[in-house]
C-alpha cells in the first residue's frame, strides 16, 4: 500500500488499511553513519532509507549490508603449497 505517515506517496510494505503497521507507528530517520548513502531520501519530514524502516538496526552490529557509500576491502590469503605444508605438519 501506499505509505501515509512518513514517506507520502511511496510504496510501503508496512502500511495496512488502519495504518502504518511498523513498530511505533512509522519509519524511523536516518542515522548520522548512512550520510552519503544512495538508499537515503530526503520526505517532507526529513531523510529516511528507502528499504531499511529502522537504520540503526542496521548498524548495530558493525556495517550495513545495503550501505551504497562503504566498500568492503577483502584480503587475499597467501595459496600454501600442499606438499610443504604436509612435511611441515609431521615434524
Amino acid at each position: 500500500m501506499i505509505c501515509a505517515t512518513v514517506r507520502k506517496g511511496e510504496e510501503c510494505v508496512f502500511m495496512k488499511k488502519n495504518g502504518c503497521s511498523y513498530t511505533g507507528g512509522a519509519c524511523n530517520a536516518v542515522v548520522e553513519k548512512c550520510t552519503g548513502c544512495g538508499r537515503s531520501k530526503e520526505y517532507e519530514t526529513g531523510w529516511y532509507c528507502s528499504v531499511a524502516p529502522a537504520p540503526v538496526i542496521k548498524w548495530k552490529n558493525g556495517d550495513c549490508n545495503l550501505a551504497t557509500h562503504i566498500t568492503i576491502v577483502v584480503k587475499e590469503q597467501a595459496k600454501v603449497n600442499p606438499l610443504k605444508a604436509s612435511k611441515r605438519g609431521g615434524k
